[in-house]
């Protein structure tokens, strides 16, 4: 194959003499600290590369999942800038740095937080850019392949029930010994979505009693599929979407109470409680934490959005009244190599929804690329606005959605 200036080969001439229509999609490396993982791993791009699309890596993007250059070239993608490819897949939000290497036209896709008031979104659009998020994919069942808050969420349950085996003085199992018998360790989880019932399965195979507590009670045949007990505590904030809804003060006050009777009996306590777009509710009170056994374990996964425990210090492991409280951030990132591949069939999956022969062409008619298509190409969109009577109606659902995505679309850890 020929080879651009920018170190990209080009893609051999048609019948015509004229390169064909494919498209060129651009694996970055990502630059936030602490963030190990990569959009597309080898395994991924092979598939992409055999429906025709062209793939550029940046050089050592995947470093830090310990995936070498010459891994990426084995399946076809070439190492260089993967900037001025027609879609840009990531994982952390863009930096401000890295939407100006962005023209217009271009697409982005990667997780955008795009209920978070500092989100780039905003950015994007005046950009140009059109960008996915894939946190705003909806949860219907065709869509369960693209769902990396999912995947990803699968990851930090496991990590987080690690962290607090790491951190307690306890064993989880019951051990029989000739010195003794030694108890389980009690773990409660708090907050029953992916990440809660991830972790419920880990703390239960290492032998752990679990017990898993969520405002919607509708959840709890599910914790007992997983082997653990339901914490019943009579209040039902079960929302829309399969999410819950923010509780009322005296709901607040009547949970809080009967939590932290609760907790005092536990040994570990993992929290994973999160309402899209607002601060994660306060579930472990500083009198709870008090009440604990000395030696006990919280492990709280909504640092991220100011913790459950009140007395969580986000990215930092505390030990107070003889309890440890750690909350790890960006747990996913610790595993890198599984995460990566995770993530990079969610990205394949939404891609594939996108292309057409190989040629980019999404149809948002389509729910799940109208849901998570944060903002469109701006130039576009003013083609489209001066047209008015003859506006087309594919486009014209499309807006709608697109318009209220950034104001509404978001989804709980796990």
């Amino acid at each position: 194959m020929e080879t651009t200036q920018s170190g990209v080969d080009a893609a051999p001439p048609g019948d015509d003499g004229s390169a064909p229509q494919t498209t060129r999609v651009g694996v970055v490396r990502e630059t936030n600290p602490g963030e190990r993982r990569v959009a597309l791993v080898p395994k991924i791009i092979a598939g992409l590369v055999k429906q025709g699309v062209q793939v550029v890596v940046e050089a050592g993007a995947g470093q830090g999942a310990l995936i070498p250059d010459t891994a990426f070239t084995e399946v076809g993608a070439v190492i260089g800038d993967p900037w001025p490819a027609e879609v840009v897949v990531k994982v952390a939000p863009p930096s401000d740095a890295e939407i100006a290497k962005l023209s217009a036209g271009q697409t982005v896709i990667g997780f955008l937080a795009p209920r978070n008031a500092d989100n780039k979104i905003g950015a994007l659009r005046d950009a140009g850019v059109r960008a996915f998020a894939v946190e705003a994919i909806p949860r219907i069942s065709r869509a369960q392949v693209m769902d990396a808050l999912s995947s990803q969420a699968n990851v930090s349950g496991y990590k987080a029930v690690l962290v607090a085996a790491s951190e307690s003085t306890r064993f989880f199992p019951m051990l029989t010994t000739a010195a003794g018998t030694v108890k389980p360790a009690t773990v409660l989880v708090l907050g029953v979505g992916v990440a809660g019932l991830q972790a419920l399965a880990t703390a239960k195979r290492l032998g752990g009693r679990t017990t898993g507590y969520d405002v919607r009670p509708e959840v709890a045949d599910q914790v007992r599929s997983v082997g653990a007990q339901w914490l019943d505590l009579g209040i039902d904030a079960a929302g829309e979407g399969g999410y819950a809804r923010e509780l009322t003060d005296e709901e607040k006050a009547q949970q809080q109470q009967a939590l932290e009777n609760a907790i005092k009996g536990f040994d570990v306590v993992i929290t994973t409680a999160l309402v899209p777009g607002r601060p994660a509710p306060r579930l472990v009170t500083a009198a709870a934490v008090e009440g604990m056994k000395p030696g006990s374990v919280i492990v709280d996964l909504a640092g991220e959005t100011g913790g459950n425990c009140e007395l969580t210090k986000p990215g930092e492991t505390v030990v107070v009244h003889d309890v440890t409280i750690a909350s790890p951030l960006n747990l996913p990132a610790t595993m890198p190599e599984h995460a990566s591949e995770l993530y990079a069939k969610n990205i394949a999956a939404l891609l594939e929804l996108m292309l057409v022969d190989g040629v980019l062409a999404p149809d948002f008619t389509d729910q799940v690329l109208a849901d998570s298509c944060v903002t469109r190409d701006a130039e576009a969109e003013a083609k489209t606005d001066s047209a008015e009577t003859s506006v087309d109606t594919t486009d014209s659902t499309a807006d709608t959605s697109d318009s209220s995505v950034a104001g509404s679309a978001g989804k709980e850890q796990g």
